[in-house]
């Protein structure tokens, strides 16, 4: 009989100039970023939350220190991968993922698809396995007057491997 495991994952990160909009492992062509000791990609880190939560190994933070020198500018897809290899050693692998990147601007539709392909890429996931949301905050609050961006990620894992 399988066992399944439920994890809830959320991270924001500040606007910032002259860095680069990176969600999901996709760049997304924009006059602003997001600030971070890693790449900021928002997404990336509420999956690996999600993850490392359902498995109850903590958070990101725990495995990945801000105050670390090897993770400055670091590609968020490590982190995430970590994690889905600590779940997998525990005896757990993802079944699907459900995920809403909240986003004033740009408007993210046309990268619904890349987004999606590489979240699932990451996760070792069929796309048809792998939701991205994408939701404004109606200009209310830090991310609706533009001054951030939050993601917020859903996992189940099971003890059946696919």
């Amino acid at each position: 009989m399988a066992s399944f495991r439920i994890g809830q994952g959320w991270d924001v990160h500040r606007i910032e100039s002259g860095r680069p909009l990176i969600l999901g492992g996709v760049m997304i062509p924009s006059e602003f970023g997001l600030s971070g000791h890693s790449d900021a990609d928002v997404l990336f880190h509420a999956v690996t939350d999600a993850t490392l939560g359902a498995v109850a190994l903590g958070d990101i933070g725990m495995h990945f220190p801000d105050t670390a020198a090897e993770w400055k500018g670091a590609n968020s897809l490590q982190f995430l991968q970590h994690a889905v290899h600590l779940a997998a050693s525990k005896g757990f692998w993802l079944v699907n993922v459900d995920s809403t990147i909240i986003l004033e601007r740009p408007k993210l539709k046309e990268f619904r698809s890349a987004i999606r392909e590489s979240l699932a890429h990451a996760v070792g996931l069929p796309v048809e396995c792998t939701s991205v949301k994408f939701k404004t905050a109606e200009r209310v609050g830090p991310v609706g007057e533009g001054r951030s961006c939050e993601a917020q990620a859903a996992v189940l894992l099971s003890t059946e491997q696919p």
